[in-house]
């Protein structure tokens, strides 16, 4: 197997914007020879559905294992313990997070909980000395994503976000291509994610939870594509929002397309829906070459061919990929891959310009750190 590409954020919070031209590469987990003492022990924040996909995705980890479990439902810790079996002291509830701060067997919070909880429990587990692994989106906003990633600077953790693709092979090997020069210079970028959302009553659809609709949950993939598809930081975008379904849709967006404008003049147009399924895919156009991927941002298995021919790297499970990934980078000292809470901050500030298109009817916005 080819090795495993993980890329380097250099960037410090508060350079905002700036170039994402500069990476370096990790050894895999997967085909490393390093030997590590023990796996990296991870407690789960949140045992909902996404919850489920990553306990699964463990199973096949090399160098991370659940350890710990934390939910605001007693009926979910004792299904979950059994199940994974998780000893009753390293169970624990929303009210006694700080409890955790005292016990050896958990490294590592990994938070899944609804959006717009984020922030607060992100807040919570920093005190208690814990690493942290958010999943995306990041926060609600941008603000709330510096007041994570500063709360986690003063208590001495680190904090990363659940950019799995950021591990996916397929993913990787275009982003290599792309800085090998292979594409030649990029001329336009073009990416869209949605699905067909189900339960009216579910979680997603209140913007008290979710923070947002369609943008904020999957619009971000079609985001983070395009600033890895270009090597760019935006400097503009314009977005509108489409409503079929005002009831349903009441508190969140459905679906949103939005442009993005970038330093070299590169535009990309990206959209998200909850309204629609078969929409998954990224377009790269270039001068010399071509890259597609249909599908692109799910579980998988991901498929994608260039001007070359197919891209031929293996299916393999995201979750599992990108828990060792990110247990290399704490337990090898390995460099942080490109998912760290400046990342997720980035797009968070883009998000925030897209709404602020949306209510000011579609004009540009100038985006700025």
């Amino acid at each position: 197997m080819q090795a495993r590409r993980v890329f380097l954020q250099q960037l410090a919070l508060g350079l905002g914007l700036s170039s994402m031209a500069d990476y370096s590469f990790a050894a895999d987990p997967h085909t490393s020879d390093v030997p590590v003492d023990r796996p990296l022990r991870v407690a789960l924040l949140g045992l909902g559905g996404y919850a489920n996909i990553v306990a699964k995705g463990m199973q096949e980890c090399k160098m991370a294992k659940i350890t710990g479990l934390i939910s605001g439902t007693p009926s979910k810790i004792d299904t979950w313990k059994k199940k994974y079996d998780i000893p009753d002291k390293n169970t624990y509830s929303y009210e006694n997070i700080e409890d955790i701060r005292n016990n050896s067997e958990i490294d590592l919070v990994y938070v899944i909980t609804p959006n717009s909880l984020h922030h607060k429990f992100v807040l919570e587990v920093a005190k208690t000395g814990k690493h942290i692994i958010c999943e995306k989106p990041l926060a609600d906003n941008a603000q709330q994503a510096r007041e994570m990633i500063e709360a986690c600077k003063k208590a001495g953790v680190r904090l990363y976000v659940g950019y799995r693709l950021h591990f996916e092979p397929h993913t990787q090997e275009v982003i290599r291509m792309r800085e090998a020069g292979e594409f030649g210079k990029i001329m336009h970028v073009n990416n869209y994610m949605g699905f067909t959302i189900g339960d009216p009553t579910q979680w997603r659809l209140k913007k008290a939870l979710a923070g947002g609709g369609a943008m904020m949950d999957v619009g971000v993939y079609s985001l983070n594509a395009a600033r890895y598809c270009t090597g760019e930081e935006p400097i503009w975008v314009t977005a509108q929002e489409s409503k079929t379904d005002p009831v349903k849709f009441k508190e969140v967006d459905e679906t949103i397309t939005f442009q993005l404008g970038f330093p070299s003049g590169i535009i990309a147009n990206c959209g998200c829906t909850y309204n629609f399924n078969h929409s998954e895919r990224l377009h790269l156009m270039g001068s010399k070459g071509w890259a597609e991927m249909v599908p692109a941002f799910g579980y998988g298995p991901i498929k994608g061919k260039t001007h070359l021919g197919p891209i031929n790297q293996p299916s393999v499970n995201h979750q599992a990929y990108q828990m060792d990934g990110i247990a290399a980078c704490i337990l090898q000292n390995k460099p942080d891959p490109n998912v760290t809470g400046e990342e997720g901050l980035k797009d968070m500030i883009v998000v925030d310009a897209v709404y602020e298109s949306i209510r000011k009817g579609g004009q540009k916005i100038m985006i700025n750190s």
